[in-house]
């Protein structure tokens, strides 16, 4: 993994060198100075694309959940949520009580997964908001959720 990551990164930095953009086929346009010499500017946006390709491999998270299926599982997890807050013993009780994933037999919890590798709400939630903290209820194709985030390595 290492290696690849360090070969695109070069590659996009030797791209970079000889004036492509973010555009990765289209070179940069010339900008005329003062003077009418010309100069080459470099968009950064290839940067902000190798730094996602980057945090996508490196990035790892792990989380438990719990599922509702039902149609009025947005307030039996709101109420679950009022009684457990952000304990996390009292979530993974729950999550053994009341989840609708076979994950319950181990308390929701999903293991380590990377960005991408769940539904986009989820990933959403998992990647983005605060670590130790139980979100929700989060609705995606399968029902609704209450998600805990474990841990997070960016």
């Amino acid at each position: 993994k290492i290696s690849m990551i360090a070969h695109v990164f070069f590659t996009v930095l030797l791209l970079a060198a000889i004036g492509v953009t973010d555009a990765w086929i289209m070179p940069a346009p010339r900008v005329l100075s003062r003077k009418g010499s010309s100069s080459t500017s470099l968009k950064m946006g290839i940067f902000d694309d190798v730094q996602k390709l980057f945090k996508a491999f490196t990035s790892s998270a792990s989380a438990s959940h719990i599922l509702i299926k039902s149609d009025d599982g947005f307030d039996r997890l709101t109420k679950i949520k009022e009684e457990i807050g952000n304990d996390p013993v009292k979530f993974a009780e729950a999550a053994s009580e009341y989840s609708a994933c076979p994950s319950r037999a181990k308390g929701g919890a999903l293991g380590t997964f990377k960005p991408g590798q769940m539904v986009k709400e989820f990933n959403d939630v998992v990647f983005n908001d605060d670590v130790g903290v139980v979100h929700g209820p989060i609705k995606t194709q399968f029902g609704h959720h209450l998600i805990l985030i474990d841990e997070r390595s960016d």
